[in-house]
């Protein structure tokens, strides 16, 4: 948005002055009110992904057990990350397109009864799935195990109430529905977060959640504060409050609706199941006899869009339209206007 390049514009102040400190506790404010919570949001340097380690590190010890929910590519990484680090990984295999609900994953959780922590993605990038957090999140803390949420193309454009829904630490990436340039990690840490990570056997330097806290106390980062990306932060936190938590959300699914419409009227399937489609990003199968990719790069060509294929096990398979943060109609639009050039003219070349 212009408002967030306008406050990368800005100078750069002394990141251990009362300017800063001012500026930065009103800014971990805001964040607390996206998030629906009374406990700690912390920024980080580093991307959505950086969030896996983060978590895992902070909360558990080598050899622990997870009950890791695998419904995409974004999970399968999480996953794999979890067993390059020495934990227990238990996998819950979900068909990629369909929803982790509680049917799936409470048989895992009572055939597993050990799990300290269950690794669930909320919105599954790679599928275009909204995963059912809020009653996943109750099944959790009936358990006792931690429930630690990738939210990396959630949030600020999915509802999220971290306290209600009894989520623990959740993670997300300042490039997605925030609006920003990629860079920072937003973290939300709860209580039961913090009591874990007080037992946690990892060695933790650069990701060590306390120092943050610690620091965040006093307005300060353990490290050189990333100046110009929390400028765009705090004017991207400006813009979703201003606009209304629930009229961004309304925005999203309108815009997702719009979308989803416009590609099936041309012979698009969607991947997901709708019941659990994503107001983010739509995961969309060509009409037979197309190539995905080739959709792909004739949108590229002829009209200058971007949109991305499919990742891992759908690489080649699908199409993904980002529809999160500053997204309005006319782009999208635009978009489907020129869907339907490109459709139009591989179907011709058959």
């Amino acid at each position: 948005p212009p408002a967030v390049m306008q406050a990368m514009q800005r100078p750069m102040i002394y990141h251990r002055g009362a300017t800063f400190r001012g500026f930065f506790k009103g800014l971990l404010k805001q964040l607390e009110r996206v998030h629906q919570t009374e406990g700690s949001v912390l920024v980080l340097p580093g991307t959505g992904s950086a969030g896996w380690e983060i978590a895992l590190v902070n909360t558990l010890s080598p050899g622990d057990q997870v009950l890791a929910v695998v419904a995409g590519d974004f999970g399968e990484r999480w996953a794999r990350v979890a067993e390059r680090f020495g934990l227990r990984v238990s996998r819950v295999e979900v068909p990629w397109g369909r929803a982790a609900t509680i049917e799936v994953v409470r048989p895992a959780l009572e055939a597993n009864p050990d799990v300290k922590a269950v690794l669930y993605t909320y919105n599954e990038t790679s599928t275009g799935v909204a995963n059912p957090l809020p009653e996943v999140g109750e099944l959790v803390r009936q358990h006792g195990g931690l429930l630690l949420v990738d939210g990396v193309s959630a949030v600020a454009g999915m509802p999220l109430e971290m306290d209600s829904w009894g989520v623990d630490l959740i993670f997300s990436g300042s490039q997605k529905a925030w609006m920003c340039p990629p860079g920072l990690v937003i973290v939300g840490v709860g209580p039961r977060a913090w009591a874990a990570g007080e037992r946690a056997g990892f060695p933790r330097a650069f990701w060590d959640l306390r120092e943050y806290r610690e620091q965040a106390g006093t307005g300060d980062m353990p490290s050189t504060a990333p100046l110009t990306l929390l400028y765009a932060l705090q004017a991207a936190c400006d813009l979703i409050e201003a606009e209304g938590l629930e009229q961004v959300f309304a925005r999203h699914r309108a815009l997702a609706e719009l979308v989803r419409t416009g590609a099936i009227r041309l012979g698009y399937r969607l991947l997901a199941d709708p019941a659990f489609a994503s107001p983010t990003v739509t995961a969309l199968l060509p009409p037979d006899g197309l190539e995905a990719d080739t959709v792909v790069q004739e949108l590229r060509a002829r009209h200058g869009i971007e949109v991305n294929g499919g990742q891992g096990r759908l690489r080649g398979k699908i199409l993904r339209v980002g529809h999160m943060g500053w997204v309005h109609e006319p782009e999208l639009h635009r978009l489907l206007a020129a869907l339907e050039d490109v459709t139009g003219a591989l179907r011709g070349k058959r």
